[in-house]
């Protein structure tokens, strides 16, 4: 197996992605999604979470894990935001501990042994090992979060980052709206995702409302992939 280019180191931060094996979507309803979700929080923990109990599998969001009391000891990265889409999901993750990076993304991606069980099939289902990319400057950062934040509208609007988007205001209304990513935290609207650090990118855009103004331009103004190629990883 080839070396990966990407060093991961601590207290830096990194793009993640990964797609479903040969495009095949890899969400199909709400309990993957929340069974992903919940997995970003349980096994962000040098311990070994408490899966085997089925009160602990029988809560529905990160939020009802919190209320039960349940809260990772050893953290390996910080989690500042997410996306999933059907066929793909997005991370932007900082290292805290060695090897964190790598070993988180193992756990989580235990996901496929509850999603090959529960559709009864066989075989890899992602596409192969997690992509990432080192983000190295504020400006690559923000560039980062809002291309992840953004990148459900395509769930509404195929092609908009090469053509622009059609319908601006139903674009805004979606994100702030859509469940399957942190953005919604963001805006201090929800708070469906406790482990998500927020305090770092609120202070970076000056606010929640410096937070949708960002998405927002980058909503309403042609998409140029040369200037963002940076924090590209699809």
């Amino acid at each position: 197996m080839a070396l990966r280019k990407v060093q991961f180191v601590n207290d830096e931060f990194y793009h993640i992605f990964n797609r479903g094996v040969e495009g095949r979507k890899i969400f199909l309803d709400d309990e993957d999604n929340l069974r992903f979700i919940n997995s970003l929080m349980v096994f962000n923990d040098e311990k070994p979470a408490p899966w085997n109990m089925c009160a602990f599998w029988n809560q529905r969001g990160p939020s009802s894990l919190v209320k039960s009391g349940y809260k990772p000891d050893s953290p390996l990265v910080e989690i500042y935001s997410f996306a999933l889409m059907e066929n793909h999901f997005h991370l932007l993750l900082k290292q805290l501990k060695d090897n964190g990076v790598n070993n988180f993304m193992r756990k989580i991606c235990g996901y496929s042994s509850y999603f090959n069980k529960k559709y009864q099939r066989v075989g890899s289902l992602f596409q192969s090992r997690f992509k990432a990319v080192m983000v190295r400057t504020d400006e690559q950062l923000k560039n980062a979060f809002v291309y992840i934040t953004t990148n459900p509208v395509s769930l509404i609007e195929p092609g908009w980052k090469e053509n622009g988007i059609k319908d601006f205001k139903k674009s805004v209304k979606f994100l702030r709206e859509y469940k399957w990513s942190n953005y919604p935290d963001y805006l201090e609207k929800e708070n469906n995702y406790p482990f998500i650090e927020k305090d770092f990118f609120l202070k970076l855009f000056g606010g929640a409302n410096g937070c949708s103004e960002e998405v927002d331009f980058w909503l309403e103004h042609k998409f140029e992939i040369n200037k963002f190629k940076s924090i590209l990883l699809e």
